[in-house]
């Protein structure tokens, strides 16, 4: 979670608190979209568990 934090605030500008708060509802958003299995992996994805998340939200931001 702190990668994407991080990026959010680096892109857009934002102070780190306000890029914590679009990280958390954007994970939200996403968790509730996907299957309840997926929603675990994502979960230790963003814990920390995988090192692919900084390419795969990369990607997603541009």
């Amino acid at each position: 979670m702190e990668e994407l934090v991080k990026q959010i605030s680096a892109k857009t500008g934002l102070p780190e608190a306000q890029a914590r708060q679009a990280a958390e509802t954007a994970v939200a958003f996403i968790k509730a979209k996907l299957p309840e299995p997926m929603q675990k992996q994502f979960d230790t994805l963003l814990s920390g568990g995988g090192s692919q998340l900084g390419g795969m939200l990369g990607g997603l931001m541009g």
